[in-house]
C-alpha cells in the first residue's frame, strides 16, 4: 500500500445468503480446501448418512466451493463433520467437481497436519514426537501419525483401511487401444490399474491430454463391462478412477527408483499428487501378485514429480478377500485462508466449469 493511503475494510454491500470459511492446503501439489465453518446443519446418524444428506440436500455448496469462480476444475474439498466412530478425533466428507468420494489419501495427509495445528488433537507445543490422529472417512477409520518437531507439524503417514485386489489380469477390448490387460484394486475406493504400455503411451513423456483421453475411455468401458462389489458396505461399490502406471511393479527390480503414476477421477480431474488411496490400491495388488513383501517400502511419483512412500505392513481380511494394511507417507503445506460469500444477486451462485 502506498504511503499515506487510507486502509479500508472490505464490505459486501448486497445481501449475503451464504458465508463459508476455509483453509486451503496442498499435498504434493494436489489442492485441498478444508471447510471449517458456514455449512448448514448436516443431518444423519452415521457418516454415510451424512454423505447421503449433503449429496441430496446441500450439493449446491459443493458446486460453489469447487467450481469457478471460487474454485477450479481440479479443486478438492474436505468437509469436517461430527464423527460417529468412538475412536475418531474428527470425521470428514470428501468432495470434488464430480461429486463425493469415500477415501482420499492426500486429504488425510493434509488433515493430519491441520488437526494438530488447529487444536483438534491436544499436544505439548514444545514436544518432538509422532502424534496420532484418527480420521473417520466414509470408507472407515483411517489412523494417521503426524511428525511434530519442537511443536511444528511436518510429514504425515497413515495406515489404510483393509486394501485388496478385487480382480487381476482382466482383459477388455477397447475401441482405441485394442485388447488391454488391467487390474482392479481397492484402497479405500476402487481403482482401475493399467500400465502405460497397454495404452502405447509413456507416462513420463506422453502429454497429459493423451493420458487422460486414454484413462477416460478405460474408465468408461470398465464401468460398462465390469461390476465391483464391496464385501461389507454396498455404498462403497463403485469405480472411482483409473491409475495409469509406468508398470514398474516388481520391488526386486525397481526398488531403488520411484514408480510414476497418474490418477484420473471425478469429472475429468487429474491428481497432482501420487494419490494416497491409489498408492494403497497399487500396493494391495502388488502384494496379491507377490511383487512386494511386508514392510518393503517404495516411492511413488506423480506426473509433477511429487512423491509419497508406501509399504504393506500387515495382512488382514476384508470380508472374504485376503487384504493388507498399507502405510502411506507424504507432506502437506498450507496455502492460505479465505471467507467465501454468495450474494443474492450473484448470477453464478453454484459456480460453473469451462470444459
Amino acid at each position: 500500500m502506498a504511503s499515506g493511503a487510507k486502509q479500508s475494510k472490505l464490505e459486501v454491500t448486497n445481501d449475503v445468503k451464504l458465508e463459508i470459511t476455509v483453509v486451503d492446503m496442498h499435498t504434493g501439489g494436489e489442492a485441498l480446501r478444508i471447510i471449517t465453518a458456514g455449512y448448514p446443519e448436516i443431518k444423519g446418524e452415521t457418516i454415510l448418512a451424512k454423505r447421503k444428506y449433503v449429496t441430496e440436500n446441500l450439493d449446491y455448496i459443493r458446486k460453489l466451493l469447487m467450481r469457478e469462480p471460487r474454485g477450479h476444475s481440479e479443486m478438492y474439498g474436505a468437509l469436517l463433520v461430527t464423527p460417529d466412530h468412538e475412536q475418531a478425533d474428527l470425521a470428514v466428507l470428501f468432495m470434488h467437481n464430480g461429486g463425493y468420494s469415500v477415501m482420499c489419501g492426500h486429504a488425510v495427509i493434509a488433515l493430519g497436519r491441520y488437526a494438530v495445528d488447529s487444536g483438534l488433537v491436544n499436544i505439548d507445543t514444545s514436544t518432538t514426537c509422532s502424534v496420532p490422529v484418527n480420521i473417520q472417512c466414509p470408507c472407515g477409520l483411517v489412523k494417521a501419525m503426524v511428525d511434530v518437531t519442537n511443536g511444528k507439524s511436518g510429514k504425515v503417514k497413515f495406515t489404510s483401511v483393509p486394501a485388496f485386489a478385487f480382480a487381476v489380469d482382466v482383459k477388455l477390448q477397447t475401441k482405441s487401444y485394442g485388447e488391454v490387460t488391467l487390474d482392479i484394486g481397492y484402497g479405500g475406493t476402487f481403482y482401475v490399474l493399467i500400465s502405460d504400455k497397454e495404452l502405447s503411451l509413456d507416462i513420463r513423456k506422453s502429454s497429459t491430454s493423451e493420458l487422460t483421453t486414454a484413462a477416460k475411455e478405460i474408465l468408461e468401458i470398465c464401468r460398462e463391462k465390469l461390476t465391483v462389489s464391496h464385501p461389507e458396505e454396498p455404498d462403497l461399490a463403485f469405480m472411482y478412477g483409473v491409475i495409469v502406471t509406468d508398470g514398474k511393479d516388481q520391488f526386486a527390480e525397481f526398488k531403488d527408483e520411484p514408480s510414476c503414476n497418474m490418477c484420473y477421477f471425478g469429472d475429468g480431474q487429474v491428481d497432482r499428487s501420487p494419490t494416497g488411496s491409489g498408492v494403497t490400491a497399487r500396493i494391495a495388488v502388488q502384494y496379491h501378485k507377490r511383487q512386494i513383501a511386508l514392510n518393503q517400502s517404495r516411492e511413488f511419483e506423480s506426473i509433477i514429480g511429487s512423491k509419497f512412500t508406501g509399504s504393506p505392513i500387515q495382512e488382514t481380511k476384508c470380508g472374504e478377500f485376503p487384504a493388507v494394511l498399507v502405510e502411506v507417507e507424504g507432506l502437506a503445506n498450507y496455502c492460505g485462508k479465505a471467507t467465501f460469500t454468495v450474494e443474492e444477486n450473484d448470477p453464478f451462485q453454484e459456480g460453473f466449469l469451462v470444459n
